[in-house]
């Protein structure tokens, strides 16, 4: 299909780097589906660009949420060409031992369950559409290869998604569904601004990190989503130049 035909779903969409790719996506000409738990920032995007925009509140974490979440994909526009998988959360630095089951299943129903729910639901529908195939991008994070001092939950789920990423790769060879991951380290958006104040490194010190603007990262997604399908970014990796990450630990 022509790109401005493409039919593209972004979760995470209200904020941050979810928010950027989704306006890029509408800028670009797709129609794109935002979905996030938050209903005011995914209709503040939405108005933007009225006719091309669909805001569907939605619990990742939450088969049902999910389920319902596709259903109006496909009764709204019949099929889904892109599925940018970003929705995710993460806790404090906290050591292994002061960490509680509630805290460690939030972060993996979220971060992987999540993503394994809405990669299921695109996988059924970009299998059955007529031209087959999709592309999928999921989220991960440099954490999943050089992780930061007491941060199990959030790194054992991104380590996860790479090979979530390479199975559904392999799984949708057949099916023209392209599947490719960004790792990102240090992208500026809500979440990292207390890194200017100090990160702990694996040394016990704290020292202030840079950040980079997350508009790059999502240029990056842009680039992964505008390939024909019979090409695909496996893995790509953005980051903050000087950020402490080669030699990590």
């Amino acid at each position: 299909m022509k790109a401005e035909a493409r039919i593209a779903l972004v979760t995470g969409g209200g904020s941050g780097i979810g928010r950027l790719v989704a306006t890029g996506l509408l800028e670009r000409g797709d129609r794109v589906i935002i979905a996030g738990r938050r209903p005011g920032p995914l209709e503040e995007v939405a108005a933007g660009f009225p006719g091309r925009a669909l805001a569907v509140p939605t619990d990742v974490a939450d088969p049902d949420s999910v389920s319902a979440l596709f259903s109006t994909i496909v009764k709204k526009f019949g099929r889904l060409d892109l599925l940018f998988n970003n929705a995710g959360i993460g806790l404090s630095a906290t050591p292994i031992e002061d960490l509680t089951l509630e805290q460690w299943q939030a972060v993996v129903d979220v971060n992987l369950t999540g993503a394994f729910l809405c990669a299921r639901e695109a996988f059924r529908i970009m299998k059955s559409q007529e031209p087959q195939g999709g592309r999928i991008i999921n989220n991960g994070s440099v954490s999943a290869q050089v992780p930061r001092p007491h941060s199990v939950p959030y790194t054992a789920t991104k380590h996860a998604i790479t090979g979530l990423t390479r199975a559904l790769a392999l799984d949708g060879r057949s099916f023209g569904i392209a599947c490719g991951q960004i790792d990102i380290g240090n992208a500026g958006t809500q979440l990292t601004e207390s890194m200017s104040e100090g990160v702990l490194q694996a040394d016990g010190s704290v020292r202030p990190e840079p950040t980079i603007d997350a508009s790059k990262v999502a240029e990056a997604v842009l680039y992964m989503s505008s390939l024909s399908l019979d090409a695909n970014v496996l893995s790509i990796t953005v980051m903050a130049t000087q950020m402490p990450f080669v030699g990590r630990g």
